[in-house]
């Protein structure tokens, strides 16, 4: 399974005045992103975490504080403060699951690959402020009450989404 999640800000303590988080210390916003995180998520399953991680820049200290207490494996976008990431990490990630062609990235697009065959983009880096356009969800914990969505939860999202804007449809002259 896979499952998608973006913007947990661990161990930034400010982010929960920016953000209006409902939580009063950094420990405890870290312990109960991780315990939501771990309630749906196998070790089994695939996490695609679409950038802003944590802004702590030591990559052993992110893995041994935050990484290693995740139930699955992971993939790491970079968003706006991943300096914990190789420079040449991954910024955009695509994958067909099921027949739905996917696109992830840590900022919403206009247009993306295959938009207009109404394919997927889920985004981040906007806290739940940024409304989404045809098929888009914001994938980010602060718009998905902190926890990591799967695939399966996606597509019962996108049933109600409109086309995108730039739908080629089959049945038109488009």
């Amino acid at each position: 399974m896979y499952f998608f999640t973006s913007d947990e800000h661990y161990g930034h303590a400010n982010i929960i005045k920016y953000c209006d988080r409902p939580f009063n210390s950094v420990e405890e916003m870290d312990t109960e992103i991780i315990k939501r995180h771990n309630s749906v998520v196998s070790s089994g399953d695939t996490t695609i975490h679409a950038g802003d991680f944590t802004l702590i820049n030591d990559r052993v200290k992110v893995y041994n504080v935050y990484v290693n207490r995740l139930n699955g494996t992971h993939i790491f976008l970079k968003g706006s403060h991943d300096k914990w990431l190789h420079s040449q990490s991954c910024k955009i990630w695509e994958k067909t699951i099921e027949g739905r062609f996917i696109v992830v990235c840590h900022y919403s697009m206009r247009v993306w690959h295959r938009s207009h065959y109404n394919s997927w983009q889920l985004y981040g880096h906007s806290h739940g402020k940024l409304a989404p356009e045809g098929q888009q969800w914001d994938i980010g914990v602060d718009n998905n009450n902190f926890y990591p969505l799967s695939f399966d939860e996606i597509c019962v999202i996108m049933q109600d989404r409109p086309d995108n804007f730039n739908f080629i449809n089959k049945f038109t002259n488009r």
